[in-house]
Formats: C-alpha cells, structure tokens, sequence
C-alpha cells in the first residue's frame, strides 16, 4: 500500500466518507465492511454519485483509475489518517475518561476557538473509525485539533494515540464505563491510562486535575499543567463552585455562569478554562465561551414542558455518572421530584450489583418518585412506596401514558440503547 500516494489523491478531495448516503460531490469514499454488509459493493454508486476516488479492498469491484485497491480498507483508513497527521504538524489535544468526555471536548473547543481555527471530534466519532475520520477533517487551515477518544478494552487509546499522536492530553476520570470489556474498574484505570503513557514515552503534556488521586498518581513521571478548586498549588485555582440547576464556577475573581446542569459539570468547565489559560485565551473570552455554550443531543438539557422543569440526560449512562447525577439532583432545591431511570448496558457480571447500588441510593428519598426502566433495575425490585418498576420501555410507557405530570423537577437518565428520551411525549 502507497500511502503517500493514497495521501496525494484524498488532498485532491474535499471530505472523506464511508457512508454511500452521505456522498458530496468531490469527496473520498472509503469502502469499510460491516457486520452485515460489504461496502466494496456501494463503491459505483460512490462514483456514480460524485465521489472522486474510492478505497476498495475487493478486486471484484474494482471499476477504473479512481478505485484503488488495497488489502484492508479499514488499515488503510487508519493508515491514511496517520500519515495525514504527520502531513500537518498541527498540535493535538486528545482526551478520554469513562464520562464528560464530549462535553469536555465541546467546551474546550469553544475555549480555544475564541483564537484559533480548531476543528475538533464531530458527536462522538471516537473510536478505531472516528477518530482517523477527525483527524481527516483537519486541513492546513485548522489550528489547533481536538481529539475525542473512546475505548471499552484494553490496548484501545494506546490504539488510538499511535494514529493521532497528540502533543497534548487530558483523562476526565476514571468510573465505572464498559466494566465488562475492561475486565472491572482497575482494568479501566489501566485502559484510560494509556495515554498517559502515550504522553511520556513522547515527552509530551497532560492537562490533570488536582482533586482526581488517580490523575495525581498516574502523572507523576509526565509533564503536566494542573487545575483544581481551591488548590492554591494549581496552575489554574478554581476559587468557587455552584449549581442550582446551572453550573456557575469562580476563576481569577470572574464569575462563569454557564448553561451546564449539575456540579459533575464543574470539572469539564474547569478543565475547558485550564486548557484556555494554558494557550494564552483571554479571561474575558474564557467566559464569553463557556456562557454562551448550551448542551444539545440529550446532555444534561434542562428543558420546560408544561409546568415541569426536565434534566434530560439521556445520551448515555454507567454507575459513576449515574451517582453523580442522582446526588445533584437530590440537592436541588425542588419540592416535587420525579426520577425516570433507564438499564445501564456493559457492566457484565457486575451489573445486577450496580444497579442494586443505584436503587439503594434513593431508597431514603421519599420525596422523590422514582421509576425504574429495563430488565435489570427490575430484577433489583424493592416495594418502596415512591418506587415504580418495569421490565421494558413499553411496560413503562402504559403505565404513564394517562398521567398528568405537574409542576416537577424531572431527571430523565439511562443507556443510549434505552432511548430515555421517549418519555417526553409521555410529560403534558
């Protein structure tokens, strides 16, 4: 495989894609096979769509001068996506953690493009696909690149650092995420945390937060820039932080109030103004940024309907972010509460106990009416008054679909396989 070659003709492009229904005219179309599929055979319709080469790794469906053949269109893409890094030379900031990891990359992006082009990770493309994806949407006008990394196994953000090879990292934390394909919590310590070790076998930096032992610990050896709240040591001394709903937080006598629900949230912000500080953004712009950043795609929105006030936190959910949004909003300061809770996916044998953990958590809030959704909070039943149990979505929804809800507080939080955000329609 010519990979300089490969180079020369995607430069020719202008956006790379591996999905036939997304085609721009004058794009790069890269044939990956699925679980269900052979995308070698989407590669005329790639071309006859206005694609200007195509990546094929089948002989059989090679059409002309713009198919190029390769063994493994996957490697390829990885291969290209590497070799385009290098092209560049434009410094990276990757960053992982078990939660906050988009919302961390969505602040820090609007932080740094208050004075740099920056092109960061699109939604949640941050796995062995998405991540060389990101890096090929940078050009040599883009700046400054950021990086978004998934992983649910060991040896993945190793992966991942190899192709992206950032100059610059930050973990979010270290939870209970992907339990299951990480072989329990110590396993997702040692997952995440290789990239730190990406970083100092390359001398380059991380970004740490002071308040987290495991991030303390992990650093030691790395060069680092630090954050924290009231943690005088810190290049970056974060002086106050509160929530009720929206997260506000106190930097160099600036108050910073922002669209962010939950005191979970200060972290991602502190670490937004960290990174900022760190490549010279004015204070002013810092606020301005994060002010003016509002949450989307079922991440921590506030929305009003009716009479009722909803935290929809629905993208997703495992045990550390699930405690944590339970804990905030036990502390809201709302007389009539309502927790819609959905299964958390890919804690293998630790699940039933997990989800244990979470009903145990509520079980002395009798303020607060809980309903429980999915097969795995229902095999934790308990019959407390204010809880409600369902095995699936469907025996949840005919139970609420003739109930008034008035004048609540709501969390609405679950799995993105539960699809919580079904339960608006049900809210009048």
């Amino acid at each position: 495989m010519d990979i300089k070659y490969i180079h020369s003709l995607f430069l020719k492009c202008n956006s790379v894609s591996i999905d036939t229904r997304k085609i721009e005219s004058g794009s790069f179309f890269v044939a990956i096979k699925g679980d269900n599929f052979d995308a070698n055979t989407f590669a005329k319709e790639a071309l006859n769509k206005g694609a200007s080469y195509v990546i094929i790794d089948n002989k059989e469906y090679y059409i002309d001068d713009r198919t190029v053949l390769v063994e493994n269109s996957l490697m390829a893409l990885q291969e290209l996506a590497k070799f385009h890094r290098k092209h560049l030379k434009l410094p990276i900031i990757a960053l992982t953690g078990s939660n906050g990891k988009t919302t961390s990359k969505e602040l820090i992006n609007v932080v740094l493009s208050k004075k740099f082009n920056t092109k960061a990770t699109v939604g949640n493309l941050n796995n062995h696909i998405g991540v060389p994806l990101t890096l090929l949407s940078f050009n040599e006008q883009t700046e400054m690149g950021i990086v978004e990394m998934g992983a649910n196994h060991q040896k993945e953000i190793e992966f991942l650092c190899d192709i992206a090879q950032p100059d610059y990292g930050y973990i979010t934390n270290f939870g209970k995420a992907h339990l299951e394909g990480f072989g329990g919590v110590e396993g997702v310590i040692k997952g995440k945390s290789e990239m730190y070790h990406y970083l100092s076998n390359n001398g380059k930096l991380a970004f740490v937060n002071l308040e987290d032992p495991i991030q303390v610990e992990k650093t030691k050896v790395i060069k680092l820039y630090s954050f924290g709240l009231n943690k005088d040591t810190a290049d970056v001394n974060v002086t106050h932080v509160e929530a009720n709903p929206f997260v506000s937080v106190t930097y160099s006598q600036n108050i910073i109030s922002t669209h962010l629900i939950g005191l979970y949230n200060a972290n991602n912000i502190n670490a937004a103004i960290a990174i900022g500080t760190y490549f010279g953004v004015e204070k002013k712009d810092i606020k301005q940024a994060l002010e003016s950043y509002i949450p989307e795609n079922n991440r921590s929105q506030l929305i009003s309907k009716a009479t009722n006030e909803i935290i929809l936190d629905a993208y997703n959910a495992n045990p550390s972010s699930m405690k944590v949004a339970i804990e905030n909003f036990i502390l809201l300061d709302k007389k009539n509460k309502i927790v819609f809770l959905g299964d958390m996916f890919e804690l293998g044998n630790e699940s039933s106990l997990e989800h244990k953990g979470v009903v145990d958590l509520l079980l002395n809030q009798d303020n607060i009416a809980c309903y429980f959704i999915g097969k795995d909070f229902y095999q934790n039943k308990t019959n407390q008054s204010n809880f409600f149990f369902f095995e699936n979505f469907e025996a949840f929804s005919d139970s609420i679909k003739n109930k008034k809800f008035e004048n609540n507080m709501i969390l609405i939080k679950g799995s993105r396989g539960m699809a919580l955000e079904r339960t608006l329609e049900f809210i009048k």
